[in-house]
């Protein structure tokens, strides 16, 4: 596996699939074209992208180009990396013809290749490590009352808005995001506080 400590852009979850056995990091779906009007997908890619930087990764296709020229207009470009996959033509397993233009998506590209597209663009060079920071668990979330009390639902949604993260997070996402922008000690600082 290769280590990235970007967020990566891709732009469905047949791609993110895929990728998942590729890479060790974290992978956004645009859901393609959805990316263009879901404003909260957007604030939390640039926010994401202001902490840890992106990575974007798309089909080589005019619909890739598109998505990814719309990312790159809404974030800063010192905060991306671009990762191209070449053109390749052929048809993926699951779809029953070729695309529109006759190209592998990403999903369709063999791991070796995306692997190299990834080493080209400079990132994810090395192996991936053992984290040694103490990570935030669902334990934590049940102990400080995010999960499993009452007023969780709205204990969670309190912190979220703290935050500046979407409201509607689930509380798997939620971790997720939480152990990329906190530590654990300014996590329990958070919920310890009168805010929430």
């Amino acid at each position: 596996m290769i280590k990235v400590d970007q967020i990566v852009i891709v732009e469905g979850k047949y791609d993110k699939i895929k990728l998942s056995s590729i890479i060790d990091g974290i992978i956004i779906e645009t859901e393609g074209f959805g990316i263009f009007k879901d404003k909260e997908k957007q604030k939390l890619i640039r926010k994401l992208a202001e902490k840890k930087g992106v990575v974007i990764l798309t089909d080589s296709d005019s619909a890739g180009f598109v998505i990814r020229n719309f990312i790159t207009s809404i974030v800063p470009n010192e905060y991306i990396t671009n990762v191209y996959i070449p053109d390749i033509f052929g048809k993926e397993k699951r779809k029953e013809s070729c695309s529109k233009e006759g190209k592998l998506g990403v999903e369709g590209v063999p791991a070796e290749i995306i692997a190299e597209a990834f080493a080209k663009a400079g990132i994810g060079a090395e192996p991936s490590e053992e984290k040694s920071i103490k990570e935030i668990t669902l334990n934590d979330f049940y102990d400080d009352k995010l999960t499993g009390s009452p007023d969780s639902k709205e204990r969670r949604k309190n912190l979220l808005r703290q935050l500046d993260l979407p409201e509607r997070m689930s509380t798997k996402a939620m971790l997720e995001m939480f152990n990329l922008f906190l530590t654990y000690d300014e996590y329990k600082k958070l919920v310890t506080s009168e805010a929430i």
